[in-house]
């Protein structure tokens, strides 16, 4: 079916395509003058100003200005809308049961309305860098192994500088390397450089742990030789981390507005 596009309608028009494509879970598209006023854990207004606003099928709402790539105010999936059209504005009112909140959209000018059936069964696949998964593990250190605890990270010693520096659960001084690809000898050397300049700065025992997606053929061999670990972890796992990280931060950043 073509997408139904509405081009500078009247308040009236975006009503009546909005009354046709909310029952039928389009992706809604409307962008022009409105306003917002959010009811629930906490309560915010945002003043007239032109913007995107976008209803998708599950019944998640988000309100976009026109810069930057977070939504100035949404709602998470599973909305109840109600519309109406009143004095030359339409309001558009999202509901959500669990826990109670409400959005109110207002707008008084209409640029552009949509109703879409968008198709995607398209898998998402999100990769990380050698950062992020650096990122991750201080983190959630228990991705290198329970009970290990980080004290710094980028340590420079006499060859470089280590990833991270920690302890673990027997107080032991931990080098962690990490590879974002396939690690082979040359990062195997690479670490035991590194536990052997630590090793020469303190009175202690000082373990080192690869930490990569995979290893190369007879790298663990060498590992064990060398008396050093070897960890799996795929950055797709650190990536997804890190999303959460971010989308935590977005809920409570709402819930304080």
């Amino acid at each position: 079916m073509e997408p139904k596009v509405l081009v500078n309608p009247t308040v009236q028009e975006a009503y009546k395509m909005l009354r046709e494509n909310l029952p039928q879970h389009k992706t809604i598209l409307i962008v022009g003058n409105c306003w917002v006023h959010y009811v629930g854990r906490a309560s915010s207004k945002l003043e007239p100003g032109e913007r995107i606003l976008i209803i998708k099928e599950d019944g998640s709402l988000l309100v976009h200005r026109s810069t930057g790539y977070e939504p100035v105010n949404w709602q998470p999936p599973g909305c109840i809308f109600q519309v109406k059209a009143e004095e030359n504005i339409l309001k558009i009112h999202a509901l959500r049961r669990k826990p109670a909140e409400s959005v109110n959209v207002f707008f008084d000018k209409i640029f552009l309305v949509s109703g879409l059936n968008l198709v995607d069964s398209g898998e998402f696949t999100l990769y990380a860098s050698e950062e992020d998964m650096q990122k991750a593990i201080l983190m959630e250190p228990s991705l290198v192994e329970d009970g290990f605890k980080p004290i710094s990270y980028e340590k420079k010693v006499e060859p470089g500088f280590v990833d991270i520096y920690g302890v673990d659960k027997n107080g032991r001084f931990v080098v962690v390397e990490i590879k974002r690809k396939t690690a082979g000898k040359d990062a195997v050397l690479q670490l035991a450089r590194y536990v052997d300049a630590v090793k020469a700065k303190v009175n202690h025992e000082v373990r080192g742990i690869l930490v990569a997606p995979d290893i190369s053929r007879g790298v663990q061999r060498m590992l064990s030789t060398l008396g050093l670990d070897y960890k799996t972890l795929n950055p797709k796992k650190c990536a997804e981390i890190l999303k959460r990280s971010e989308t935590k931060k977005l809920e409570e950043f709402f819930r304080k507005a």
